[in-house]
This record gives C-alpha cells, sequence and structure tokens, in this order.
C-alpha cells in the first residue's frame, strides 16, 4: 500500500488565532497548579489526594474540548443566540428563585444532574445581543439614538433579574455593556449622561451600605429583593475599614482579607515554588475566589504579573482581530466577550491584592468551578471561530 505524500499537521485541528490558543492553554496549566496545591483542605476532607484536582483537569478537558467545538462553527452562526439567548436568559434567571438556595442565595440551578448558575448563561446572551444591536442600529456617525434604548432595555431586565442574588455579577454585566457601548460609538450625549447617573447612584448605594446602622439593614433584610444588603455592607464595611487599619483586623473574622494580605506579603520576585504555600490551608476559597493570592505567594510578583499580562494578551488580539474584521457583529461580538472575561479576571485580583472589596467572582479559566470553566471556554471558543470565520480585510488595507 502507497502512503500518501500529504503528512498530517496537527496545527490545522487547533486553526484561528494563535494567541488565544496559547493563552488558552498557559491558563489551564497554571489553574492545575495552583488548584492542586490551594484545594490541600478539599483533600483532607475526602481523603483523596488526587480527587480534586483530577476532576479539576477533566472539567478543564471538557471546557479544551468545548472551545475546540465551537471554534469550529462558522461565528455567522451565532446570531440565533440572539433570538433564543435572551428569553433562555430570562426564564432561567426567574426559575432560579424557586430552585434549592446555597449558602442563603438561590443562584444555582441543577438540570439533569448538571449544577450551574443562569447567570453565567444571561451575561454571554447578553453580550451577544448588545453586539448585534450596535451592529445593526447604525449610521455614519456610529451607533444610533435607538440602539442605546434597546441595549438599556435588555440589560435592564437581564441585570435586574440578577442584581438581587449576584450583585457582583450584575454590576460587572453592566460594566462590560458600557464599554461595548464605548467601542460601538454610542452617542456621547446619551453615554454621558449614562455614566453621571450611575456615578449618582454608586455613590448613594456605598453611602446607603457604608453607613445605614446594622438594626435598619436586619429590617430592610425582610424585603425579598434586598435580602442580601446585610452582605453588601459587610464586605464594603470590612474593605473600608481594613484600609483604614489593617492591624486591627481580627484573623479569625476576616481570614479572607487576612490571609490574602499575608500571602501576597510574604512572597518575593520568583515566590515560594508551587506547591509550597503556606497560607493555603487557612484561606478560605484559596482555589476559587482567592487563587490569585495563592499564585502571587508560590510564583511570585513574576508569576502574578505573566498571569495579569496573559489576560491583556487576550484582550490585545482580541482588538486586533476586531480592527481586522469586515463586518460589525464579529467584532463587536469578540471585544464584548474579550471584556467580560478580562474584566471579571482583574475584578479577582484587585479582590485579592485588597483594592477592591470581597465579591465573590472567580479568576476565569483558572478558579476552580465546572460550570464557570465551560462558560468561559465556550466565550473562547466564539472568539476563537471569529478569528477563523469572520471576514477579514488585509493586513495593508486595516494599514491604511
Amino acid at each position: 500500500m502507497k502512503l500518501s505524500d500529504k503528512s498530517f499537521n496537527f496545527s490545522s485541528l487547533f486553526e484561528g488565532d494563535k494567541v488565544l490558543w496559547m493563552v488558552l492553554f498557559f491558563l489551564c496549566i497554571i489553574s492545575i497548579l495552583e488548584v492542586y496545591s490551594a484545594s490541600s483542605n478539599m483533600t483532607f476532607e475526602k481523603g483523596a489526594y488526587w480527587s480534586p484536582v483530577l476532576m479539576h483537569s477533566i472539567y478543564l478537558l471538557i471546557g479544551v474540548g468545548v472551545a475546540w467545538v465551537i471554534h469550529r462553527i462558522p461565528c455567522n452562526y451565532f446570531g440565533w443566540i440572539v433570538v433564543v439567548g435572551p428569553l433562555l436568559s430570562v426564564i432561567l434567571l426567574i426559575a432560579v428563585f424557586f430552585s434549592g438556595s446555597l449558602n442563603d442565595t438561590n443562584r444555582w440551578m441543577s438540570i439533569g444532574g448538571i449544577s450551574f448558575q443562569p447567570s453565567e448563561i444571561a451575561k454571554g446572551s447578553l453580550v451577544v445581543v448588545v453586539a448585534w444591536i450596535l451592529s445593526v442600529m447604525r449610521d455614519e456617525h456610529g451607533a444610533t439614538t435607538s440602539a442605546f434604548k434597546w441595549i438599556m432595555g435588555v440589560t435592564m431586565v437581564i441585570c435586574g433579574l440578577i442584581v438581587s442574588e449576584n450583585l457582583s455579577t450584575a454590576a460587572l454585566t453592566f460594566m462590560v455593556v458600557l464599554m461595548m457601548m464605548f467601542v460601538g460609538q454610542v452617542p456621547w450625549k446619551q453615554l454621558g449622561a449614562l455614566i453621571g447617573l450611575l456615578a449618582i447612584a454608586g455613590s448613594l448605594g456605598y453611602s446607603v451600605l457604608r453607613f445605614t446602622p446594622d438594626d435598619t439593614l436586619t429590617q430592610l433584610e425582610q424585603v425579598p429583593v434586598l435580602k442580601r444588603l446585610p452582605t453588601w455592607a459587610h464586605r464594603v464595611r470590612n474593605h473600608s475599614e481594613f484600609a483604614a487599619n489593617p492591624d486591627s483586623f481580627d484573623l479569625s473574622t476576616n481570614p479572607q482579607i487576612v490571609q490574602s494580605h499575608i500571602a501576597i506579603a510574604t512572597c518575593n520576585v520568583i515566590g515560594r515554588g508551587p506547591g509550597n504555600s503556606e497560607v493555603r490551608d487557612f484561606l478560605p476559597q484559596a482555589y476559587s475566589d482567592f487563587i490569585y493570592a495563592i499564585i502571587i505567594e508560590e510564583l511570585g510578583l513574576a508569576g502574578g504579573l505573566f498571569v495579569l499580562l496573559l489576560y491583556i494578551a487576550l484582550l490585545y488580539r482580541a482588538a486586533r482581530i476586531a480592527g481586522r474584521c469586515v463586518k460589525n457583529f464579529p467584532a463587536f461580538l469578540i471585544m464584548g466577550l474579550a471584556l467580560l472575561i478580562v474584566t471579571q479576571a482583574l475584578i479577582n485580583m484587585m479582590v485579592a491584592v485588597g483594592i477592591f472589596p470581597v465579591t465573590g467572582q472567580p479568576l476565569p479559566l483558572v478558579s476552580r468551578g465546572g460550570s464557570s470553566i465551560m462558560v468561559n471556554c465556550a466565550y473562547i471558543g466564539m472568539m476563537l471561530s471569529i478569528s477563523r470565520s469572520a471576514a477579514m480585510v488585509t493586513a495593508d488595507e486595516s494599514s491604511k
């Protein structure tokens, strides 16, 4: 039998932007190393040394598979999400209110034995819808005034259903939509008015959470949509008080903030080395919300900077790809997805280093969590699909 002269090209399996693939693989490798190190408490409780990291590795492997499958789908098919995404999101966000609560919140629901947060699906669907509106409601000056009204209408519905159970996710999603409207050239008059209203609302909200007496918060807690108000106030006050006087904090009552700062303060340029964290046994959610503190402790400032640069590289490549897209929809979509991932990553990092109050936002593609990994890998797959299948101008044309 005569062998074919054509050799198998492994790179043909992974089409699309190679930098995006590299970012995904690097984040997965770092995730496996750090989750393995940070989940020591979990291994002790379960009595299975390899179980947590093995399950996490399986989730990552499946997630990369999800990204691979989606990246083979032509990006013009993503327009169907505009039809079904918002409706499905609203149904799931309403249904989750009637599901069993976890940690006094109704964020999770289970279908067919698979647990997930409907807000993860909702925020991705909203990004697709906003990208579509920005692409179709345009004139020679940019997005029309009608585009702003439609975007705000859909955003208020989605974020309004999320906010009572997950304020940080609602705020994150709204922030991404705002940045997408800026990229989409929504009229400055409308954007300026919105930013002004947000500044006023943010100042009032901070004042209420910071200075409202505890007994008043307890009374307001009885209102269903405000049941998380004491938790929000506690986090804002903890952050403000720690910034003012870190020496006064009690290690037993505020372990997340104190231990994460200890991890960062005791590192150096190269860190203690993978697997040598001394804080992981005392830091709650070390493998999830505060994994960036463990990364800095073990890999040092250099490792923390490298992880930050991976997310910046993802945003940069998305901007380059968007700038070369012939059509508006894939350009706005890839920017929206990149902003969604990178903004969440930056918030997680700012929480770990003490710049931002505790929010409960995991580090995308690094923190432990099955549904979060799948959703973020799906976002990466969509970005890769756009880089592979969207019509692009040539390098010479884009430089003109």
